[in-house]
């Protein structure tokens, strides 16, 4: 069955798979350079120019595995050996220029970029250009193209760029992991460290759960992953895997929207905090408003916090779709709660390395949260949680958010919000197109269904996020959401 929209995704699934077979079993083996041989491929090329290059990204791509380059503080590493056959060029003429008489792409070049030769065909003197488009703008046969490579065309804030020797290279300070990247390139060049065997260790190490409780806390968004089983059936298959309960970030958003509700009427304007990618572009492209975003954990980082009150050794291991969220759990205010993130993408892989159908299994509920607390997978749903909240505590403030979704429209509503023209008092930033259901590690990225996420939602039992607080939590006034409490 298909599990993935891409070979590339399949690809990447192959070696997570193997890697979590071996290491759970105690069989992955090392060479004396350190590089595990987890896929060999055949001894034909079936890719690439050759079977040594394949065996060369086959290596790097274990490597990522593994947990990549250590040194290198990005999540995001790009096989360079993967990284060969993108054309770059930028601003191009085609074949489809006519030789106009109108010349309307050279009066538009204010840098003199542009000339004519014998065929009378425009031509872009390349030691000018500087890429800014208004020459292709001008054309009216759209002759003249943006020709750039599919990564940097993925990355909204322009921090991957090509070396001169052509390999993609992704800006440090400019990143802010939401992995749209990894998910564009057609050659699984750029990939992204896995801890899955770190996973594998919180689960063996707990000698099933007699030496400590392990926690799943899933993401809201999986209502829109596995479409191959029911939700019941990938519970059950996460607790075969050896977790001792799975818990809903949502019902950790059910405390943060409550929190942020208060928080927002006594700020006046606030940004979110939920989107670890978002928080993070705030922090690096618009300092001004650092001190804007919500003092409020990330669900993920709410609920682990609230586990860890009620069980000081349990253990937490987040899944979702989010890459950023492997950054967020080295985060000063999170890395006390959560000890580990994983993908859907790696817990597809850990389920079926170890056999388990999903298909088989018999359903087990999932009832921690709200309504409100599950549409936080789909952009609009924190807003419309916190509206809820306010309601819900009888708070006199009229909340105006403004929900935007992928980096470019974060950057457009922060620059009015930095200029004092931003129409709302609240900004809801979500790094992936469509929220969460967007995200880069999802199985399945064509179908992005914000109904999956309302249809989950309207499961719930509580119809309340503080009857889903109240009815879940033992002690709910430990439930605090500010970070440093």
């Amino acid at each position: 069955m298909t599990k993935f929209d891409t070979l590339v995704q399949q690809l990447k699934y192959r070696v997570l798979k193997e890697v979590a077979k071996d290491y759970w079993d105690g069989t992955l083996e090392e060479k004396k350079a350190g590089i595990p041989k987890v896929i060999a491929p055949g001894p034909k090329a079936t890719m690439r120019c050759c079977v040594y290059k394949e065996r060369a990204i086959a290596a790097d791509r274990v490597k990522l595995a593994l947990g990549g380059d250590k040194s290198n503080p990005n999540l995001l590493e790009v096989i360079e050996a993967a990284c060969d056959e993108c054309p770059f060029g930028g601003i191009t003429v085609t074949s489809d220029c006519r030789g106009c008489l109108a010349h309307r792409c050279a009066q538009a070049c204010r840098l003199n970029c542009i000339s004519f030769g014998d065929d009378l065909r425009a031509h872009i003197d390349k030691n000018k250009c500087v890429n800014c488009g208004m020459c292709m703008k001008a054309c009216q046969f759209g002759a003249i193209i943006n020709r750039r490579r599919p990564c940097e065309a993925s990355c909204k804030i322009g921090a991957i760029h090509a070396r001169p020797d052509g390999i993609s290279e992704i800006d440090e300070e400019k990143c802010t992991r939401c992995g749209q990247c990894s998910y564009a390139c057609p050659f699984g060049a750029i990939m992204d460290k896995s801890y899955i065997t770190k996973c594998i260790d919180i689960i063996k190490e707990s000698e099933g759960g007699a030496k400590y409780k392990t926690y799943m806390i899933v993401a809201p968004s999986i209502s829109s992953q596995f479409h191959y089983a029911k939700l019941g059936q990938v519970v059950t298959g996460i607790k075969a895997l050896g977790f001792t309960d799975v818990v809903e970030a949502a019902l950790g958003a059910d405390l943060v929207a409550l929190n942020e509700a208060k928080d927002l009427s006594e700020e006046g304007f606030c940004t979110s905090s939920c989107c670890p990618a978002f928080v993070r572009y705030v922090n690096t492209a618009f300092p001004t408003l650092a001190g804007k975003v919500s003092q409020n954990l990330s669900p993920m980082a709410a609920i682990a916090k609230y586990i860890k009150h009620i069980d000081p050794t349990g253990k937490t291991v987040f899944v979702g779709p989010c890459i950023a969220k492997k950054m967020e759990m080295f985060r000063e205010d999170s890395a006390p709660y959560v000890d580990c993130v994983i993908t859907f993408e790696e817990l597809q892989a850990l389920i079926d390395a170890r056999d388990i159908d999903l298909t088989k299994l018999e359903e087990k509920p999932l009832d921690n949260a709200s309504y409100y607390g599950r549409i936080f997978a789909r952009s609009g749903g924190l807003s419309d949680a916190v509206r809820q909240a306010l309601k819900e505590q009888n708070i006199d403030f009229e909340v105006k958010p403004v929900a935007v979704s992928g980096l470019d429209q974060c950057k457009m509503a922060l620059t009015q919000a930095k200029n004092g023209r931003l129409q709302g008092n609240f900004i809801e930033g979500m790094a992936c197109p469509g929220g969460c259901i967007g995200g880069p590690c999802c199985l399945t990225h064509e179908v992005r269904d914000a109904a999956d996420v309302d249809k989950y939602g309207h499961e719930s039992k509580e119809t309340t996020m503080l009857g889903a607080a109240n009815a879940a939590m033992a002690d709910p006034k430990i439930a605090s959401t500010r970070k440093g409490e």
